[in-house]
């Protein structure tokens, strides 16, 4: 066991790399001199998360639990009060804080109470990732009502079937799809429009028309979809997976900025045969010029109170050497190399395969 799991929420808590390096925890520079712009905070017990999610290596599935790698990168534990005596330090950039739950019992008292502390210590906005398979009925009301002002839900698969494959009942996990709908649900109505949102993560077997359902599905709720591409992690079940193609990823981030910022609707949108999305439902000149402004392809997430994405999770879901989600404004190099993958239709590739799923 290591000297960190003696270190539990709520006095402790896991810090990302990205926010840890902002904060002076860690030394590290942040490539082409990216800005992380959000606080982001997971909670952390012995053994882990007790969720079995085949793509996460903090799945209980994986061995111990005991990993600090989660999202591909490093997340050091650090006390609770040595984190917020950073913040309170001026030059960071932090425009607000978020923090995860995982699958354990106390996780939505503790969730609740360190979003009061931040809330009353900080006076920065606070996102709460929930567990739904945690709360229940009343719970958000709670958490809005101790300071959180945006919920987000990570249903993270596109399909039911994927759902339940890879975090459900045949992944041997606790989650269920119509759980986390009903929380979406609940969250739209607490919270309001525009102050919830989704995770998705294109890339583990989904179409494209079936990822563009499901962005339609949350934002006609109301909420919007924080994209991520499917990269394989480490220590997870899906690790010899291959990556989500960045063509594939280009289009579905394209499609999302199109209908979270009403331009256009998955109704007004074509698919080949193989359902592919080959147009977009916006005039040709429109488009062009939306995609020369790059906006479609960086981070989504959480507001700021400056910037449009305070959560822009710098390499999250891939690499330096090759940007899913840009964390800052794209040069024309970037919107050069998008172009050319918004452009590539490789065949449609077969849903993932993990042994005993």
């Amino acid at each position: 066991m290591t000297e960190d799991m003696n270190k539990t929420s709520p006095d402790y808590v896991r810090l990302s790399l990205a926010a840890a390096m902002t904060l002076g925890l860690r030394s590290g520079l942040f490539y082409r001199g990216a800005r992380l712009h959000c606080l982001n905070l997971l909670l952390t017990y012995e053994g882990g998360c007790r969720a079995r999610c085949a793509y996460c290596g903090l799945s209980a599935g994986n061995g111990s639990g005991e990993t600090e790698n989660f999202i591909r990168v490093e997340w050091p534990v650090f006390s609770v009060e040595e984190v917020l005596s950073r913040v309170r330090l001026s030059g960071h950039g932090l425009e607000r804080a978020c923090i995860s739950m995982v699958m354990h019992p106390q996780a939505l008292s503790h969730a609740t109470g360190l979003t009061r502390y931040l809330d009353r210590e900080l006076g920065l906005p606070v996102s709460i990732l929930v567990n739904p398979s945690t709360i229940r009925e009343g719970d958000l009301e709670a958490l809005r009502e101790a300071g959180a002002d945006m919920a987000t839900v990570a249903v993270d698969t596109a399909t039911e079937t994927l759902f339940d494959r890879y975090r459900g009942r045949k992944a041997g996990g606790p989650h269920r799809w119509d759980r986390y709908w009903r929380t979406l649900e609940e969250a739209a109505i607490v919270f309001g429009r525009d102050k919830f949102g989704c995770h998705l993560i294109a890339g583990l077997g989904e179409s494209e028309k079936e990822m563009v359902q499901t962005i339609q599905r949350v934002r006609s709720l109301g909420g919007r979809s924080h994209m991520f591409a499917f990269y394989p992690e480490p220590g997870s079940r899906l690790e010899e997976a291959a990556a989500c193609a960045p063509s594939r990823f280009r289009r579905m981030q394209l499609a999302r900025f199109l209908i979270d910022y009403g331009l256009a609707a998955s109704g007004d949108m074509e698919y080949d045969e193989q359902d592919r999305l080959v147009c977009f439902g916006m005039e040709a000149s429109a488009l062009d010029d939306l995609v020369e402004s790059g906006r479609p392809f960086m981070t989504s997430g959480c507001p700021g109170v400056m910037h449009e994405c305070a959560c822009n999770r710098p390499f999250g879901d891939g690499p330096p050497g090759d940007i899913r989600s840009y964390p800052f404004q794209l040069e024309a190099e970037d919107i050069h190399l998008v172009k050319k993958q918004l452009a590539i239709y490789s065949e449609q590739p077969a849903a993932l395969k993990e042994p005993g799923l």
